[in-house]
């Protein structure tokens, strides 16, 4: 009987995957999850919801109440991990505790990216919104009077920017480029959304930084000042690799990880945000930090880690967001030739290359977009499925007999 003991650097998606894995597969000896945050293991992307009151803190646990004592995990929380020592096999704690493995897996997520700014120090209501403490803080410190800036037009700080928009007195946002969420969007698609989100309130500046901040105060590249009362930074993320790095591990941008999770390191895995793998639909080794992707990395680990020969590799960029009732739904890679529909509000872009589908934009419509994310992990063949049909409408009734069976799980 497997009576290995686990070790997690986490307590996010990647970790709980892991764990829901290794005792799946026979791993039934100890499983401790380390973290640096107090609370029971909750989803990040819901942090906006909590501010907008459609959701509670009991709500956005990512595990029911009884996780950590089904699956036998102890959680050692708050507490961090300042080192791993590779050739003892254990894990240093903020203290000097010691936490032995025999299987590690590191998933440490990502930080918040502060970019350096003359006066920024000087700013006393400044916040980050990436975690549960960040939204409970920033909640404490807001008023009806409140006058918000936001640095960056990304996933993070529009989500931050709808969730305070009723509760402040305005809402300011400045990015560098061009066009809001610029790394999801195309310059159509940004603008459908940008329109939207200006409807109901939230003033954009972009194409211009904030170049320094007095308190109270931040001056435009461009010249422009404008007053604010709190401060968000939400100009992007960082892999939280540093802990790796020291310990030796091969890191890139993230953690280089192969199709088994498997660290440069020998018993040492990772997963998550913090990790660099391989684009299904591009071939190209990449920070892919998803929630999705997380787990199912965590799963594929967990597999290993309890003894099995598991591999994941169909991740995929990917992102399902929505801003005051309008959905977006993205994935994979804006390559190769497109098919286009837009009126305006709604819009559907599909990009294809080499009988491949290999990503799409798609706005104000999630009607079986399921279909086409398939199509790009799988890396369907389109000659293979009826794609003129599948453009216009996403259904099962494109693709072969054959695959529509194996698609329903053995269905005729």
């Amino acid at each position: 009987m497997n009576r290995l003991r686990y070790v997690c650097i986490g307590n996010s998606a990647g970790a709980v995957g892991a764990a829901e894995a290794i005792r799946k597969y026979g791993g039934q000896g100890e499983i401790v999850f380390i973290s640096d945050e107090p609370h029971h293991t909750y989803s990040r992307p819901l942090i906006s919801y909590l501010l907008l009151g459609r959701t509670t803190e009991e709500r956005m646990r990512y595990r029911g109440a009884s996780f950590y004592d089904d699956l036998g995990i102890e959680l050692k929380a708050p507490v961090k991990a300042v080192a791993i020592d590779l050739p003892k096999k254990r894990v240093i704690l903020e203290g000097g505790e010691e936490e032995p493995y025999d299987k590690l897996l590191v998933a440490t997520g990502s930080l918040p990216f502060i970019p350096a700014a003359e006066g920024l120090n000087r700013v006393k209501k400044v916040f980050s919104f990436m975690s549960l403490d960040d939204a409970k803080a920033l909640e404490k410190a807001i008023c009806p009077e409140s006058r918000v800036l936001i640095i960056g037009a990304g996933l993070i700080g529009l989500k931050c920017a709808e969730s305070l928009l009723e509760r402040v007195k305005g809402i300011d946002v400045v990015d560098l480029a061009p066009r809001i969420l610029s790394s999801i969007l195309d310059e159509e698609g940004a603008l459908i959304v940008q329109r939207h989100l200006a409807d109901k309130g939230v003033a954009f500046h972009l194409a211009q930084s904030a170049s320094s901040f007095e308190e109270g105060r931040a001056i435009l590249s461009g010249g422009r000042t404008l007053d604010f009362d709190i401060l968000v930074m939400a100009v992007g993320v960082k892999p939280n690799v540093d802990l790796a790095k020291a310990a030796g591990l091969e890191v890139g941008r993230g953690i280089i990880v192969n199709s088994r999770m498997e660290t440069s390191a020998p018993d040492v895995y990772a997963a998550g945000d913090c990790t660099q793998s391989v684009d299904a639909s591009s071939g190209v080794s990449k920070i892919m930090a998803l929630l999705p992707n997380a787990y199912m990395q965590g799963e594929c680990a967990g597999a290993n880690m309890a003894g099995e020969k598991a591999s994941f590799t169909k991740a995929i960029s990917m992102n399902a967001i929505g801003f005051f009732g309008l959905h977006i739904l993205t994935a994979g890679t804006y390559a190769g030739d497109s098919y286009l529909e837009s009126d305006g509000n709604r819009y559907k872009k599909l990009f294809y290359s080499g009988n491949r589908l290999n990503g799409f934009i798609l706005i104000g419509s999630e009607d079986r977009a399921g279909v086409y994310t398939s199509l790009i992990r799988d890396q369907t063949p389109l000659d293979e499925v009826d794609f003129d049909l599948l453009c216009r409408q996403p259904s099962l009734a494109a693709f072969a007999r054959q695959a529509r069976a194996a698609k329903l799980g053995g269905a005729q």
